[in-house]
């Protein structure tokens, strides 16, 4: 009998640790033995959201550029997109030794576009001016950032450049190769690389590395500001941009004149801004019949969550809510991505600084959902977390007057490659378990994609509790 007590116990225990969930704020309540807890309390509780105006300007920390404008067939919305970039210089940067005639053949600027929303015909004008004031690496950039304070743009530009995103100059045999990359190409004044070669020549100490490069004063050692003058109907984004010099020398190894290029590229090393600006959004944020979710820089949800309802009196077990999406109801074939993360963030967080501070969701007070494409919803499973530091700060008197305020942002986070991709995305772990993910980075989708959401001050959404309390 004693051992099959033991067995008994075992197995118990076995279950209600399979039981718990990722998140283990109620741990101490879960393992208290069944006899002494009853989980019997559920209530639904309405939660009251409305869209939220990002303002053009949120962090704007993001691998890659972006160039266009679109306008959105389905909300009627239109943004658009220009950057500016600095370039980098590898450390010992070296010109070849035997240029044939001592000139740079050409200098151009290449965009690199790894993928684009829209029309690939759809016609554009870049405009090029070079910076005149360095973009300060430490310092922290927005998506509305003006341009105007880091060159002249009442001088003319350099270049200008017309351009769509499938270039029909390149043959279709040339695109159709596995080796070609989709590009815009920027003709330069080639007196700019000829001036940067022979600067080569005399100060060589100007290429050590990015930072003497950028302080060299040379043309475009600065940066360049591509600044879109006119079009609709696409917006690229740009993986790499470099700042080319063509020239031809001679390969003394294998005896031959051949051609080659010195480039600068725009990396993660060096910054690069890019400037949103949204018209058209003031519709979508007095619809009083959903609410909306617009990136980049374009329109958050804000929920507020009945922190004043909750019964203080039991143990909060677990606590659920689900945000659905409408389909669209336009059938456009350049319609607009669906935000595939949202990040749920208290309002005075997001205000503090959550992105400039780096911070990830921590399942506290700030959480993760992914797009659920099977029911067309992100579920944020258990947020007990955030509702029971509501309703302590509630009690003591340190409250806000946001403090039941969250905001619901597209983000694009990152997990660690180590880790499985199969379950809870939801949430940050350090564990080593290959059955969770890692997230180690977090920030702003910069993605083209909307959604149009149940909700608004007509149609409050539900929020579900699951209480707990002793014998």
């Amino acid at each position: 009998m004693k051992t099959r007590h033991i067995i008994t116990t075992i197995i118990t225990l076995a279950i209600s640790l399979t039981a718990c969930d990722d998140n283990t704020g109620t741990l101490g309540s879960d393992m208290m033995p069944t006899a002494d807890l009853i989980q019997d309390t559920c209530q639904t509780y309405n939660v009251t959201t409305q869209s939220y105006s990002a303002g053009d300007s949120v962090l704007a920390r993001s691998n890659r550029s972006f160039l266009g404008q679109f306008t959105d067939p389905e909300t009627g919305t239109s943004i658009k997109s220009d950057f500016l970039a600095q370039f980098h210089c590898i450390e010992d940067f070296a010109f070849p030794d035997s240029i044939i005639g001592d000139s740079v053949i050409s200098t151009e600027l290449l965009l690199y576009i790894d993928e684009y929303v829209g029309d690939s015909l759809a016609t554009f004008k870049v405009s090029v001016y070079p910076l005149t004031q360095v973009l300060d690496p430490d310092a922290d950039y927005y998506t509305n950032i003006n341009p105007e304070r880091y060159c002249d743009t009442t001088t003319p530009p350099i270049t200008v450049k017309w351009y769509t995103l499938s270039d029909r100059t390149i043959d279709d045999d040339t695109r159709r190769k596995s080796t070609y990359n989709n590009h815009i190409r920027i003709p330069l004044p080639n007196e700019i690389g000829q001036q940067i070669y022979q600067a080569y020549k005399t100060r060589p100490e100007y290429f050590n590395d990015s930072e003497s490069w950028i302080n060299s004063g040379l043309p475009g050692s600065k940066g360049f500001y591509f600044r879109l003058e006119s079009g609709d109907g696409a917006m690229a984004y740009i993986s790499i941009a470099q700042f080319n010099l063509n020239l031809r020398y001679h390969d003394t190894e294998e005896d031959i004149d051949t051609t080659g290029m010195c480039q600068f590229a725009a990396t993660e090393e060096v910054i690069q801004a890019t400037r949103f600006e949204n018209y058209n959004l003031q519709n979508l944020l007095l619809d009083n019949q959903a609410t909306y979710l617009k990136s980049p820089a374009g329109i958050f949800t804000l929920a507020t969550l009945p922190a004043e309802q909750l019964n203080y009196n039991d143990t909060i077990n677990s606590a659920s809510i689900t945000f659905t999406r409408y389909n669209d109801r336009v059938a456009n074939g350049f319609k607009l991505g669906i935000p595939k993360y949202l990040l749920m963030v208290q309002l005075d967080d997001y205000l503090g600084g959550y992105f400039e501070q780096y911070r990830t969701a921590d399942s506290n007070t700030s959480y993760l959902a992914q797009f659920n494409a099977a029911t067309n919803t992100y579920t944020f499973s258990n947020i007990s977390h955030l509702l029971n530091t509501m309703t302590a700060e509630k009690l003591k008197g340190t409250a806000s007057d946001n403090y039941n305020k969250v905001l619901i942002i597209p983000v694009e986070p990152t997990f660690d490659s180590s880790s499985s991709l199969t379950a809870a995305y939801y949430y940050t772990t350090t564990s080593t378990s290959t059955s969770t993910r890692t997230l180690v980075k977090l920030c702003h989708d910069f993605s083209m994609t909307s959604a149009r959401l149940v909700g608004g001050a007509n149609d409050p959404i539900p929020l579900k509790v699951i209480y707990s309390k002793f014998k």
